[in-house]
């Protein structure tokens, strides 16, 4: 199992790349692993702001449907559009072309409340 010790994550199982006031978000190889195979990855909220914690989104797997949750407060500025018609990507790549959301995040402060690599390593058991 793959995880970038460059990248931050949540208890909910989503990875965070920082550049700037822009954060990248995606679901970790362990959880699209826990999912099995993606089908369907549903972002309605686009350029809409929502707070940390907040759903922005949903990922449907062939046997369950799962919750997305913003790992910092801030605005949704794009969605990777390309998963409407490659949502494997999630599977195949979850690091990389399987990324979900960018969000220009307002709280710079939430930054301290997500893991590291070996803080992510110890919830899940690795």
């Amino acid at each position: 199992m793959s995880l970038p010790a460059d990248l931050k994550y949540t208890k909910d199982h989503e990875w965070v790349r920082i550049e700037g006031d822009i954060a990248t978000v995606g679901i970790t190889d362990f959880a699209q692993g826990e999912l099995g195979d993606i089908v369907y990855v549903e972002v309605e909220t686009e350029g809409e702001t929502l707070d940390k914690e907040e759903v922005f989104g949903t990922v449907e797997a062939v046997k369950t449907v799962s919750d997305l949750f913003l790992p910092l407060t801030g605005e949704i500025v794009e969605f990777n559009a390309d998963l409407e018609s490659e949502p494997e990507a999630v599977n195949e790549d979850p690091y990389g072309k399987g990324w979900m959301i960018k969000i220009k995040f307002s709280d710079e402060s939430e930054l301290e409340s997500l893991l590291d690599v070996t803080a992510y390593q110890e919830i899940i058991g690795g």
